[in-house]
This record gives structure tokens, sequence and C-alpha cells, in this order.
């Protein structure tokens, strides 16, 4: 099949990335509501609990880049494959685990498939539909899968706790990984760099992929070590040299992991900063409704799923919707309107209080941060992506989920040590119990809210006079081979 036409099975390829990236979203926020299952059955304590999630955001975060620039060099339906058998047979070692550190050992190599899978399958998306409207179309499509991954997580993970067990938010993936890697070569064409020379970038690739590691790694740990602690400064300062180091590397060596030509395109540096602020934001504000609702309001986690379900039906439209927008209005102007409505959901949920009805203190708020999280992740995809040339498209795919994904660690790690110091200081004022975590929680959803009116101001700055191109730009570098 000619590389100059378009594929046929571009759709039905479509389909099939859109449910591997439903599953790696859907397992960052599956796991929520079965912790105090999981932690009750193997027994972990409370401060190792965290670790769960953690750990599959550590080697995700970690090894996106890695991952990104691998797919490029030896072929981005190669990865996807591999990354999905890796994903598989961790997801199952997970349901299968009989103690709490190989739970969390099991869950790292899970991040470590995902973040093989996640750029394979944006880079194929994007050497797959031509750049302009038809590649928007599919990001839209593949936005909203996303958003609808993160809160049907919630809604999945309480139906599967309360009716079959734990085990069965990771049994579930394996045979969805198994159907993806079946089809996968009968749907999706093999494309990788075949215009440069076949070297890898070793220290560039650990250099990047180990000061992540360690900026997560220190994030997430701020719950046990505090910010200031030697331990959490050491473990910073020894990210930060490692990140300079990569960025002086990547100047200087002939065949970067990260080409810094990327960051020429005022889109994706703009794409990638927004990219950011809008993972600080959302993960927090995701992450603090399912503590309120359980929590505070005493919920089930199937009652808590079912309360998602109004932000879910409405992401997927919004973002439906924002793709055609971003066609005729250009990323800037529906990306304004995103981050606005995001800024004001979250700052609905600032007035939640202790004796809560849905009606009132959470479903207007799921309304605006629902249409506002299409309205924003759909542009800032397609910023990201947005004249990247072929034989770049696995590592900037790899950039903006990496930017999302530390994003939304430091967000969750700095809002949880402000709510925590709140909410102590509350129930030192004689607040009751229920009272002070939604105090805690109020100050964190201010902040959230400060952190996407940033992205309007970003936006506004780093986004000036750019609209998504229209016009089919050829991709030079990528060159696609004959389906086996």
């Amino acid at each position: 099949m000619s590389a100059d036409l378009p594929d046929p099975r571009r759709w039905l390829a479509l389909i099939l990335l859109c449910a591997t990236q439903f599953i790696i979203v859907l397992d960052i926020a599956i796991v929520n509501v079965a912790l105090p299952s999981i932690a009750l059955d193997l027994d972990f304590a409370p401060q190792d609990l965290q670790w769960v999630s953690s750990a599959y955001a550590l080697t995700f975060g970690g090894f996106l880049l890695l991952g990104g620039r691998t797919a490029d060099l030896l072929g981005r339906r190669r990865l996807f494959i591999a990354g999905l058998a890796l994903f598989a047979a961790a997801s199952l070692a997970c349901g299968l685990a009989t103690s709490d550190a190989q739970l969390i050992g099991f869950r790292a190599i899970q991040g470590l498939g995902a973040a093989l899978i996640a750029p394979a399958a944006l880079s194929i998306l994007t050497t797959t539909f031509t750049e302009g409207a038809e590649r928007n179309k599919a990001l839209g499509i593949w936005g909203a899968v996303s958003g609808l991954g993160g809160a049907a997580g919630v809604l999945f993970g309480g139906i599967l706790t309360d009716v079959a067990g734990w085990e069965w938010i990771f049994f579930i993936n394996v045979p969805i990984a198994l159907g993806a890697i079946a089809l996968a070569p009968r749907l999706l064409r093999e494309s990788r760099v075949a215009a440069e020379v076949r070297s890898f970038d070793v220290p560039g690739a650990v250099s990047a992929t180990t000061g992540l590691v360690l900026l997560v790694y220190g994030i997430v740990s701020t719950y046990d070590n505090g910010w200031t602690s030697a331990r959490t400064l050491g473990t910073f300062g020894a990210a930060i040299a490692l990140l300079v180091f990569f960025v002086i590397w990547e100047g200087r060596t002939a065949a970067p992991l990260l080409p810094l030509r990327l960051f020429r395109l005022p889109t994706v540096t703009g794409a990638n900063v927004l990219g950011l602020l809008l993972g600080a934001s959302i993960f927090s504000m995701f992450y603090f409704l399912s503590l309120y609702m359980q929590g505070v309001l005493g919920w089930s986690p199937l009652r808590t799923g079912v309360g998602y379900l109004a932000i879910a039906g409405t992401i997927v439209v919004s973002a439906a919707v924002s793709q055609a927008l971003v066609t005729r209005v250009g990323v800037r102007n529906v990306l304004l309107t995103g981050f606005t409505l995001l800024a004001l959901g979250t700052a609905w949920f600032t007035q939640v209080s202790a004796d809560g009805a849905y009606a009132v203190d959470l479903l207007p708020g799921f309304i605006l941060a629902g249409v506002g999280l299409g309205f924003a992740f759909v542009p800032v995809t397609i910023a990201a992506l947005a004249g990247v040339e072929g034989r770049d498209a696995g590592v900037a795919s790899g950039l903006i989920n990496t930017t999302q994904q530390i994003g939304g660690a430091l967000g969750v790690a700095a809002l949880v040590t402000l709510a925590t110091s709140r909410s102590e200081d509350a129930v030192v004022d004689g607040a009751s119990p229920a009272q002070a975590a939604v105090d805690g929680f109020s100050l964190a959803f201010g902040v959230a809210s400060a952190l996407a009116v940033v992205g309007i101001v970003a936006t506004l700055v780093l986004l000036r006079g750019v609209r998504a191109p229209q016009e089919a730009v050829p991709e030079h570098a990528a060159v696609p081979e004959p389906v086996a």
C-alpha cells in the first residue's frame, strides 16, 4: 500500500488505538476505589498504600520519553504490541499478587508497559491520519475516550470491587490487551524513522529516564518525608541535575532522544507547558472528589462511580464538539474556553459541605469541569502534534504524555500537603473530622482552580495567533511498511 494514500482501515485502527488508551487511562483511576479492599486483603500499612497508585505513575511518567523515541526507531507497531504484552502480563500478576510488595512491584511493571503503549499508539494515530481536519476529528475521538476512561475507571472499579473482588480491576485488562495484540497486525501499518542512522542515545535515555523517575519519586514521597526534608531535597537536586545534563547533552549529540528542534514549534512548546498545568489541575480534582464522596459523604465505591457518570458523559460530548471547533476557530480559542470552564468547575467545588447534596454541591461543577476537560484536552493534544515531522511523532507523543503525568503527580502531591495541613489546623480549632476534611478539600479545589486560571494566561501568551493546521502536511520521514 502506498504511503501517500490514506489507509482505508484507519478508522478501524482508531477504534483499536482508543481501546488501548481507554485501559491505560482506566488503570490510573480504577485503583482508587479499590484501595480499602486491597489494604485489607494484603495487609498494607497505611503509609505504604499510596504506592499502589504511585508505583504505576513512577514508571509510566519516567519512561514515556524513552518509549516514544524507541517506537520511532524500532517501529511503532512493534513497540505497541510489545507494550501490550508486558501490560497484560503485569495486570495478570497484579491480580494474583499475595503480598503488598508483590502488588507494588507488578504495578511498576504495568506502568512500564503503559509507557511503551501510550506514545506508540498516539504516534501511530498521528502518522495514520492526515494533519488537519481529519486528524483533528481522530484526536477528538481519542480525547473523548481518554476522558471517559478516567471517569469510567471509578465506576468500573466500584462495580468490580463490589461484585467480583478487587483482583478483577486488573484481570479485566488481560482479554482486552490480548485482543488488541491479535488485531494490531491486521489493522495497523508499521512505521518508523527510516531516514536516519539507527543510533540510540544512551546518555540521553539514562539521564532523562532516571531524572524523571527521581522527580516523580520525590513528588510522591513528600507524603512521608515532607517537602523540606534532606531526603526530598536531595532527590529533587539529583533529578534537576540529571535533567539539566539531559538538555545540554541533547543539544550536542547527533541523534538525540528528544530533538530540541521540536521546541522551535511554538505549538509544541506551548502545548507541553499547558499540558503540565492541565494535568496538575484535573488529577488533583478527581483525587479529592473521590475522597470527598467516600470519606465525607460516606458513599460506597459503586455509588461514587455512578456519581461520576455526569462528568463522563459531558466529557464525551464536549470532546467531540471541541475537535470540530478547533478546525474552524483554532486551538487557542477552544483552549481558552476549556481552561475557563475548568477554572469555574473546580471553583464550584470549593463550596462543598460535610452534609452536601449531589445536585447542589457536585452536579454543576461536574458539568462545568466536564465541558472544560473536553475543550482543553483535545486542543492541547492537537497543538502538541501540529507541525511535527513523522520522524519525531513518537517522541512528541511521549513528551505530551510525560508533561501531563508529571503535572498530575506534582499537583496531587502539592495539594495533598496543603489540604492535610489545613485539615490538621481545623481539628486544632475544634472542627469535626468531616468538617476538617472539607476545609482541606476546599483549599485544594481553590488551588486547582488557580492552576486553571494560570492555564488561561499561559494560553494567551504562548499560543498567540496559533491555529490548528487545516491543510495536509507531508510526513517526510515516516515510512509505512507493508502490513504482515
